[in-house]
């Protein structure tokens, strides 16, 4: 029963307008790509820019190569533990943070200050402080990780608690609920979707931040594969460009892409798995 129910799913996203239309939208950016790439040797004219980039086809035999690679493997594997590192201690700090200056005044007006004044400073510009500060690199880089998803988490848990209609808790203390029931039936599921929101959001700076981070810091652990994927995808993709191989630069960066994509997917799924009551909407 099970497998037919995962085939009738399969069925329907496959024939629906939704799923041709993105198909149809790759293979037209690809085509783009493709003759972009090729216009000086196809037309004797190179187009701006784009021809500057290696054609889609010469990516994908690179990629072909690489799969066989332990160390880009590796520097997936890298990547991802140092993304997931960051986004759950963010998750974890962020979280009661935001619910904390969410629902007290005291706790905001004391902390909500010096966190405003530390949010607009970028992640990587903690890079240089974050070396000297920590006894490792990989400490570094996971501290900078920490910080890409820490604040987007943060803002979006105060946002959502700050958003919930105030007859709620008026209906609530008319009834005699407790502090603890108004936070637990109230607060907390007003909240999630914000949370759900901000978890997304965040995850997808993380990745963006711990691959600057690697190309600036060296890739932290770099050497113990050996070869140029041995300190993740930002240190992948810095020693490619040093090597001068340009398709491996594309090819580190479509695995970002994708990466990115994987994670938030997850997220959502798990989003809509904890906010089932959006989902009747």
């Amino acid at each position: 029963m099970a497998s037919r129910d995962s085939t009738a799913r399969l069925a329907t996203i496959v024939f629906s307008p939704k799923f041709w239309r993105g198909v149809v939208s790759i293979l037209c950016f690809l085509v783009i790509w493709e003759i972009g790439s090729r216009s000086r040797e196809w037309f004797g004219m190179p187009l701006p820019w784009i021809s500057q980039i290696p054609a889609p086809s010469a990516v994908a035999v690179t990629f072909l190569q690489l799969v066989h690679s332990p160390s880009y493997w590796y520097s997936w594997y890298l990547s991802t533990a140092r993304v997931f590192e960051g986004f759950i201690a963010a998750m974890l700090i962020g979280i009661p943070l935001g619910l904390a200056m969410a629902v007290s005044r005291t706790f905001y007006g004391t902390f909500f200050p010096v966190f405003e004044v530390l949010r607009p400073i970028p992640p990587l510009a903690w890079v240089p402080a974050s070396i000297i500060f920590w006894p490792t690199q990989e400490m570094s880089i996971a501290f900078v990780t920490f910080l890409g998803a820490f604040y987007a988490i943060v803002i979006n848990v105060i946002g959502g608690a700050q958003a919930i209609d105030v007859r709620y808790f008026q209906a609530a203390r008319s009834m005699g609920s407790s502090g603890w029931d108004v936070f637990r039936r109230i607060i907390l599921p007003g909240t999630l979707p914000s949370i759900v929101v901000g978890a997304t959001v965040g995850i997808g700076i993380t990745w963006a931040v711990v691959v600057a981070a690697e190309m600036i810091s060296g890739g932290g652990s770099a050497g113990s594969m050996g070869g140029a994927g041995g300190g993740g995808l930002g240190f992948f993709i810095w020693n490619s460009y040093v090597g001068g191989s340009y398709t491996q630069i594309v090819v580190g960066m479509i695995s970002i892409g994708i990466a990115g994509y994987i994670s938030s997917a997850l997220l959502r799924k798990l989003g809509d798995m904890v906010t089932p009551w959006l989902q009747q909407r």
